[in-house]
């Protein structure tokens, strides 16, 4: 359903990964959407979603097309982002178990580990409490998902599976979850960050 969002310039990073799949739910919201390849793109939204894909891929793209150190730099200067698993190892400032060379964009003080439930064919879903985002349990589907084995200062954990494990953590406007909310038709963890973002650009105009 659509929000109050009709406002806000959302970007999804569109080298790599569930590009579309983002798009679709964010327009679903009523959002203005754009792909985000370029620095002056970048420039030009109000907040990043970076989607779930392969990690290591998006990692060596980002860095052929000259995107990482805009992007360090936006995150830096507090622009909202969502990262979806491979987004979340992205934005991580630590990751565990790197292949040789990965890099990640940083500004989440969290260190993660990929690939830390199996192949694809050790997907799974499950109900995910996640207090403080929504009252009912949220349908998660974890495709070679990421956990957060550490968090750092100011860093809130918003949900954990059973077992503790960590699946979805926030810092400031920086929003990084393990799983897939954009592939099984639940759009409240697009609308949590959509009012986040809200906030983000009421508290700049303010600042002006």
């Amino acid at each position: 359903m659509a929000g109050n969002f009709q406002h806000l310039r959302i970007g999804v990073l569109a080298f790599q990964g569930d590009v579309r799949e983002h798009i679709q739910v964010l327009e679903e919201l009523g959002a203005q959407v754009s792909k985000v390849r370029r620095p002056d793109e970048l420039a030009a939204v109000d907040a990043l979603v970076i989607p779930g894909g392969e990690s290591s891929v998006m990692d060596k793209l980002v860095r052929l097309f000259g995107m990482q150190q805009p992007l360090r730099d936006a995150i830096a200067s507090g622009l909202p982002v969502f990262g979806t698993c491979a987004g979340l190892i992205m934005m991580a400032d630590h990751i565990v178990d790197a292949i040789a060379e990965q890099e990640s964009l940083g500004g989440l003080h969290v260190d993660v580990r990929r690939n830390a439930f199996g192949t694809q064919i050790d997907s799974f879903e499950v109900d995910l409490e996640m207090p403080g985002v929504t009252a009912e349990p949220v349908p998660a589907t974890f495709i070679r998902a990421p956990i957060v084995e550490r968090v750092g200062e100011g860093v809130r954990v918003i949900s954990q599976l059973a077992d503790g494990r960590i699946v979805a953590v926030e810092q400031g406007y920086l929003l990084g979850i393990s799983f897939h909310p954009e592939v099984n038709g639940d759009t409240r963890v697009h609308e949590y960050f959509l009012g986040r973002v809200a906030q983000s650009v009421v508290e700049k105009k303010a600042s002006i």
